[in-house]
């Protein structure tokens, strides 16, 4: 198989009917953080432990998980007998991603704006993540919406569009499906028509450059914000948000591209499967719409586990219920379930980095 044959089939894998990816990448200063809040310490025996509780996990999960998008420290890491968390994902025919950004950095000459880092030695990196057993890739761009200033900036959106691109491009030639994610952060008082508009501009142009770096489509995929209102403006309805976004979609993404994957940003779990769900209502959509949610999926979880073995299996249980309701949204065929409190908390966190 070619490795353009590899990269469409692997990315049609991730997005196949009613999959989509568990983002587990989290870096060791943002698990410590989710940590703190349960009072685990972060050392990388705990670190190792709580992603065996989730790679580990059976119960036909491969069912609801097309990948998993683990952290470099994660990927060569194993279970508690031997086996390598790869390979354990590999039996599963779960494939396997890898973050590949090294965070952000402020654009000179800009309102705090960000670039984001790690594309120099990325293409040596790629190639050692693949022979690791990695498929697919992450890298994330984050632009903030500020309409007074008018923001995002022309160079913030031209920078992450451009970085993006060189990023999908480098992936591709050493084997690795791109997501690419232009995150837009919903911090701030904007509307939902705000959002929309913004958006739109960003995806126009990240596609632009995608094109001009002869990055192959049908073997990338995109990780968008959904189109939301800002975190301190009036709520909008799944109804609104689907209509929205997909419209936004639909201006912007070709048909080539055989998925999106929402991130969840900062909406709380039961809210980002309800947007989900709501989308894949909707009618005029030639890619899958699906998830590659963290906080989302995972945040119940940690509660449930704890850092205590004995509430291993508690906690996967919580994990198979978060995945199958997001398998079931990415159909659409969602119909709610009880509002647990770990379900419906707020995972807003204000400027989120990883």
């Amino acid at each position: 198989m070619s490795f353009h044959q590899e990269l469409i089939a692997t990315a049609k894998a991730i997005v196949a009917p009613g999959k989509g990816i568990l983002a587990a990448d989290e870096s060791t200063g943002t698990i410590g953080n989710r940590f703190q809040k349960i009072n685990v310490e972060n050392i990388e025996e705990n670190r190792r432990a709580y992603r065996e509780l989730l790679i580990g996990t059976d119960n036909d999960v491969e069912k609801y998980i097309g990948g998993v998008i683990l952290y470099e420290e994660t990927l060569f890491q194993k279970m508690a007998d031997g086996t390598l968390f790869v390979d354990v994902l590999k039996k599963k025919g779960i494939q396997i991603g890898i973050k590949v950004d090294k965070g952000t950095v402020q654009i000179p000459l800009t309102d705090n704006e960000t670039s984001t880092q790690g594309l120099d030695g990325l293409a040596e990196r790629c190639k050692k993540y693949y022979e690791a057993g990695a498929r697919f890739a992450k890298w994330r761009a984050v632009l903030r919406i500020d309409v007074p200033k008018g923001l995002p900036s022309q160079t913030s959106i031209v920078e992450n569009a451009h970085t993006l691109a060189r990023y999908a491009a480098i992936c591709q030639a050493n084997g690795l499906v791109p997501i690419v994610e232009p995150e837009i952060l919903s911090d701030g008082e904007h509307t939902i028509q705000d959002c929309a508009r913004i958006t739109e501009t960003v995806l126009s142009y990240v596609f632009r450059a995608l094109q001009e770096q002869h990055v192959l489509l049908e073997g990338a995929l995109l990780k968008p914000n959904m189109v939301l209102p800002g975190s301190l403006a009036a709520k909008a309805t799944p109804e609104e948000i689907a209509k929205y976004t997909v419209q936004t979609l639909q201006r912007t993404v070709p048909p080539a591209l055989p998925g999106v994957v929402f991130l969840s940003g900062g909406q709380t779990e039961i809210e980002a499967t309800q947007n989900l769900n709501a989308m894949n209502k909707l009618a005029n959509r030639p890619w899958s719409l699906s998830f590659s949610y963290g906080r989302a999926l995972q945040a119940s979880v940690l509660k449930a586990w704890s850092g205590e073995t004995a509430k291993i299996e508690e906690a996967r249980k919580v994990y198979i219920h978060r995945a199958k309701c997001n398998s079931l949204a990415q159909l659409g065929k969602y119909e709610g379930e009880e509002a647990s409190a770990s379900a419906s908390e707020s995972l807003f966190v204000t400027n989120y980095k990883y």
